[in-house]
Parts: structure tokens; sequence; C-alpha cells
């Protein structure tokens, strides 16, 4: 049995931590100050801290089985460090709602990405998918995910701005025109209706039905709007060449993999376009800094996040991530809070297809591994009510 754990931290946070968490979106090394939260992972169950001591564990020893053991060893301390500081920045925080302060920063992502393609672009970017100078993409719509479960999920205030807000939001996603996020929106909603409790509400799935609705009339009128088109197809633009060349990678340092930050040349088939910056700035004729291009294959993935880590860290590490992503998730449904099962369940689906736990991102994966702390540490309090 586990040994009873210190006392929680407080729930409320001082008043410059939110707007340190509100400046995030905008300027994502910011997470960085969860750093100073690591002494926070002492106050866990017993049991969360074995099974995070054995995820550390694999880490770090796969790192010994790769081509390049010592650079691989300071690569992956260095990533499981950031890891363990943003699963204990969830700790520290403990509750959902602190997370809120997120959603100013995101909506002013979404009003600069609109901006930036309509100022550079006109429509006809949109058409080809609205973009952000130094968010992907796929990251903007993930991100305007993550915005409308905040939106929906906020409980109390003034809630006049919800419209504005969740339209802004819903509008970026159909333009990113990305299936993943759907995925993950689905699945994450869906998850929120299956495990909250007493907060369970048929409403949660009011954005995935808008969308299907949205993307469906689309379909049906024939309108220009080629991104929501996208939503429905089913093509997998060329993944499973990347999953080839991902298990092809890890066949040649089956224990370790070849170490993390350093699958980009195996991914063939992405690492022959080169270095290539957003898409966004692509179109605008804004190409890779010379300064870039030999680190162009550090932010190379296989499209699928437990064939990144069998790439990067072998099968040890990979029986690390599964340890601790399926503790995670069971501890999540006895949370009940709708907004942290959604994001661990939303981008663990996502994850089929894409890589959106792997550190560091514009701030979207830190955010899953800000999930898992509070998952840990809020679990054992679920009888007395969600955050």
């Amino acid at each position: 049995m586990s040994s009873p754990p210190a006392a929680a931290p407080a729930c409320s946070p001082p008043k410059w931590v939110p707007w340190l968490i509100a400046f995030v979106p905008i300027f994502p090394p910011l997470y960085l100050a969860a750093l100073g939260c690591l002494g926070q992972l002492r106050t866990l169950p017993l049991t969360a801290r074995y099974i995070l001591f054995f995820f550390a564990s694999t880490q770090l020893v796969a790192a010994l089985f790769t081509p390049r053991p010592l650079l691989s060893l300071a690569l992956a301390a260095a990533r499981t460090l950031l890891i363990l500081a943003m699963i204990a920045a969830g700790v520290y925080l403990r509750e959902s709602r602190n997370l809120r302060p997120l959603l100013w920063g995101q909506l002013l992502i979404f009003v600069t990405a609109w901006g930036y393609t309509l100022t550079t672009q006109g429509f006809a970017g949109v058409q080809a998918r609205l973009g952000h100078p130094y968010y992907y993409i796929v990251s903007l719509g993930l991100v305007a995910v993550v915005a409308l479960w905040l939106i929906v999920f906020w409980r109390g205030g003034r809630l006049w701005w919800r419209l504005p807000a969740g339209g802004l939001a819903l509008a970026t996603f159909l333009a990113a025109g990305s299936r993943g996020p759907l995925l993950a929106l689905g699945v994450g909603s869906l998850a929120a209706l299956a495990f909250a409790g007493k907060q369970r509400r048929w409403w949660v799935l009011l954005p995935g039905v808008l969308v299907l609705v949205l993307a469906g009339a689309a379909s049906t009128l024939k309108l220009p709007l080629k991104p929501v088109e996208r939503l429905l197809n089913d093509q997998t633009t060329g993944r499973e060449y990347v999953w080839r060349d991902a298990v092809l990678g890890w066949q040649t340092s089956p224990l370790g993999g070849v170490g993390p930050y350093q699958g980009g040349p195996y991914l063939t088939y992405l690492f022959k376009d080169g270095c290539q910056l957003t898409p966004t700035l692509q179109r605008n004729d804004i190409q890779c800094p010379e300064s870039l291009s030999r680190w162009s294959s550090v932010w190379l993935i296989a499209h699928n996040a437990w064939l990144h880590w069998l790439l990067e860290s072998g099968v040890i590490g990979l029986v690390g991530l599964i340890t601790v992503m399926g503790y995670a998730l069971w501890q999540t449904t006895l949370t009940r809070d709708p907004f942290t099962i959604s994001v661990l369940f939303g981008f663990t689906a996502m994850n089929v297809v894409d890589v959106v736990i792997a550190l560091p991102s514009q701030h979207f994966a830190e955010l899953w591994w800000v999930g898992v702390g509070s998952s840990l540490c809020s679990a054992r309090l679920a009888t007395q009510g969600p955050a």
C-alpha cells in the first residue's frame, strides 16, 4: 500500500502566476518556470513517485544503448527533467481552473494567425489552410481545440464573452483543416462525457457536433472552403512512409533507440526535404536560415508518439512511457475533472497520427504533462468533487 502523501499545495497560486500562464502561448519559453516546481513531486503519493522514478530511469538507461550514449544521456536527462518539471507544475496548480488564463494567450494567437494570413496572403492563404508565423498548422488546430474545451468547461464568472471567444476558436479550427485535432476533439469530449461523474453533460459534445455539422454542410452545399473539406478526407498524406522509416530506424538500435532528438535522419521521407519553416512562412517565401539548417532534423517527428519514442528511446524507453501514460489515464478518470480528462484522452488519441506529447513544443505538449501532474495529485480528492 502507498504511504500517505504530504499535504497538498494551496489551490490558489500567487497573482503573478495567472499572468505567466496567460503569456505562455505567446512566448512559449516561459514554461521553463516550471523547473522551480520540481520540489512539488515530493507531495505525490508513493505509488505515483515510484511510477515517475521508473519512467525517468528507463529514459536514462535507454540512452546507454544508443549509438552515441554520452550525447543521448545528456539529451535524455534534459528531456526527462523538463517532463518532470511540467508534471510538478501540474501538481503545484492541481486544479484545472488554474489553467484558464491560457485561453487569453491562445485567443491572441488566433487573432495573430488570422491577421498575418489575411494581410500577407489574403483569402487565398486561408484556402491554403490558416497558419501562424511560429505555430505549425496542426498545432494551431490543436490549440483551438484546447481553447474550445476551456470555454465549454469554464464554470462561474461572467460568461458574455463565450460566444465571440468560442466563435474565434471554432473558426480557427475549421480554417486550419487538421484532422488530428478533430480526432482529439471527438475522443476528448467523449471521454469527458463518460468519466466526468456528476459533471457529465451532453453539451460537452457541442464543439465536435458543430464542427461535423459545418464540415458536412460545406461538403453538401459545395462551399469553396478547402480547409473544411479536408476535415472529411481520409488520406494519410504520406504518414505510412514515415511510420515505415521509424520502424526501420528503430531496428538499427532496438534496445535504446537512436537517441532523443536524433531520429530525424532516419525519417528519410521527411528528411529529404531539408530545413523547412512553417508552411505559412514558406508561402511568403521566407526560407529556413542557414544557421538553423544543420538542426532541422531535430524537430522531425514520426507522426505517431509510440513509434517516435520507440525510434528515439527503443524498447526500454517506450516501456517507461507506456507505463506513465497508462497510469495517468487511469488516475485522471478518478479526478472527474472534464478538462483534464479531455486533454489527456484527446491528446492520447491524436498521438496515433501525430506526436503531441514530445517536449519542447509551443505549449500544447507541456499542457499534456501538466495534466498528468494534476491527475496524479488530484485523483485522491475525487470524492470531494472535481476541480
